[in-house]
């Protein structure tokens, strides 16, 4: 069996050091953490940047610096950005943060880009043309029809076919559960390029049962913090290292 892919999200887009102490706000921060996080057994890295006040943002010349310093420093990492609007942005914003940074792999959410369909076609075009990898963030099985019907319309391209699943929402006290990946899995039985994230203490049951099944791993501070007791993670690290031994443990 190959062994699970894990990629960490380090900070998100809504939480701070008032939330942890090492989640990572700058660039400094954010690559030192993607070390710390490679030595412990990721793969890849779900980037998100933050403004001088530490706010979410989608700047351009920010993203392509701090992947720059990435390559540079952690070059076996496999690097997405994300588009994330996270209620502060519109998609004729995401649209232009990705025409700039030409990423080689972006996350989109569909339902967000849904807020505005004319600008649609040109997002994922625009991925097409630049080679972008595309991973569709989706949230429930509405947004899975509305992937099929773009695909069919020819607005998401061929080939964009990767998705995340994610388990729960970004709620105060969201628990995610592994019995929560059943509805995904029954409306795409057939997917092949898969990856899960989850909320909450059952985070590491959760990409466990995703492993088991054949998918790939998302994991980190973005989605949670604490282990399976409740227990604060130390760093990004330590949740990396604790979901390896985990599913090393299952032979996975």
């Amino acid at each position: 069996m190959t062994r699970p892919f894990i990629m960490v999200a380090p900070n998100g887009a809504r939480r701070g050091p008032a939330d942890h102490a090492t989640l990572p706000i700058t660039t400094d921060q954010i690559v030192a953490t993607a070390m710390s996080c490679r030595d412990a057994g990721a793969d890849a890295v779900h980037l998100h940047i933050r403004d001088k006040q530490g706010q979410h943002s989608l700047d351009a010349g920010q993203y392509i610096e701090t992947v720059a310093e990435l390559t540079r420093v952690v070059p076996e990492l496999r690097i997405q950005i994300t588009t994330e609007a996270a209620g502060v942005f519109d998609v004729a914003t995401q649209l232009q943060c990705l025409s700039q940074v030409r990423p080689d792999w972006a996350s989109i959410s569909i339902r967000e880009i849904a807020r505005d369909p004319v600008l649609a076609a040109k997002v994922y075009g625009c991925c097409a043309d630049q080679g972008a990898e595309v991973q569709h963030i989706l949230y429930d099985t509405a947004d899975i029809a509305l992937l099929r019907d773009w695909q069919a319309l020819g607005i998401v391209g061929q080939g964009q076919s990767s998705v995340l699943f994610v388990l729960g929402r970004y709620s105060a006290g969201q628990v995610s559960a592994p019995v929560d990946l059943e509805p995904f899995r029954a409306a795409m039985p057939d997917v092949q390029d898969w990856m899960v994230c989850a909320f909450g203490s059952r985070e590491h049951d959760c990409l466990l049962a995703t492993a088991q099944q054949g998918g790939d791993l998302r994991v980190g501070f973005e989605n949670s913090l604490t282990d399976h007791s409740d227990r604060p993670h130390p760093d990004n690290a330590a949740s990396v290292a604790a979901l390896r031994s985990l599913l090393e443990r299952h032979s996975l």
